[in-house]
């Protein structure tokens, strides 16, 4: 690889979003870059925490094997997966028909399909974090201290309000579903586990569904109980009689309407953007501003302490 094309790929690098990342084509395993040298690309696997050093002659391999033809990502050997993810962010080549190939004058190289944004790669439970502190901002800009304040709100912000909550429940019964599966794990029969908050343990519930029906009346005939006491109105076949008969719903069914709002749509980008605002004024905060917000949070770790020891 000549000087040029070593140079414009490791500047590239250099210039990814911070915390956005990139998947090997077929294993796809994330990673991201760690550091640039002359002779070198390192990456770090996020799903091991694995350093691996990607070398320029490596990658003038590939450039080589490259003039001329096509490499199909499918051939691709688990060793030089991530050459191949890092070689797609160069402005000389793209990926069209599942291949990796040089860019033709007409096309945009360095537009890699195995890139995904910071926004995109956050674990689940980053997103939850992401999510409450854009709640708890929204809560404290628009001064919400119980549910009559949300009446005073303009529809927009009310808008935002409802969004960010649904994700943020949406988001923590996702995590508590992981959390509670690990820990069926460990919870024995009668025990109980204790944690800084609160106390879990097993529950089981049990869930009835009739056998089929020919198990059921046949059990009712050997004990001489009529079947009638337990048929009824299959409205399966109700709705087929509806559809070729001129009988009305209004006849065979009662009809009641429930109406909630439905979140139809969240934009991530903006979420994300106002995180970042967040973000970097935090950052910007003097020591002497930032101060009194960790006494804060200290004294109130102190009175959640108590307050759990005393209980």
């Amino acid at each position: 690889m000549n000087d040029d094309a070593w140079s414009d790929l490791r500047t590239r690098c250099e210039n990814l979003e911070p915390g956005a990342q990139l998947l090997t084509p077929l294993s796809e395993r994330p990673f991201r870059i760690d550091s640039t040298t002359d002779d070198r690309i390192v990456v770090r696997f996020t799903d091991s925490t694995e350093d691996r050093p990607l070398w320029r002659e490596q990658f003038g391999v590939f450039d080589e094997q490259l003039e001329g033809q096509a490499m199909a990502i499918d051939d691709l050997q688990p060793g030089v997966e991530p050459y191949a993810t890092v070689l797609t962010l160069s402005a000389s080549y793209t990926v069209t028909d599942d291949a990796i190939v040089e860019a033709p004058d007409d096309a945009v190289g360095g537009e890699s399909p195995f890139l995904v944004s910071a926004a995109d790669a956050r674990t689940p439970p980053e997103r939850v974090h992401d999510d409450a502190l854009l709640l708890a901002h929204l809560v404290e800009h628009l001064g919400i201290d119980d549910n009559d304040d949300l009446e005073s709100l303009d529809t927009d912000s009310l808008t935002d309000y409802y969004v960010l909550a649904s994700d943020v429940q949406r988001g923590a019964d996702g995590l508590r579903s992981v959390a509670r599966d690990e820990l069926l794990e460990r919870l024995g029969p009668d025990q109980q586990l204790h944690g800084r908050f609160g106390t879990v343990r097993r529950t089981a519930r049990q869930r009835r569904r009739p056998k089929d029906d020919e198990t059921i009346l046949a059990a009712l005939d050997e004990r001489g109980i009529p079947r009638e006491w337990v048929l009824g109105v299959d409205p399966d076949k109700l709705d087929v009689v509806l559809s070729v008969t001129d009988l009305e719903k209004a006849d065979v069914y009662d009809t009641t309407e429930s109406v909630y709002v439905q979140k139809t749509g969240v934009d991530e980008d903006e979420k994300f953007d106002r995180l970042q605002g967040l973000a970097d004024r935090i950052d910007d905060l003097e020591d002497a501003a930032g101060d009194p917000l960790r006494e804060d949070l200290e004294e109130i770790e102190d009175r959640l302490e108590e307050a759990l020891t005393a209980g």
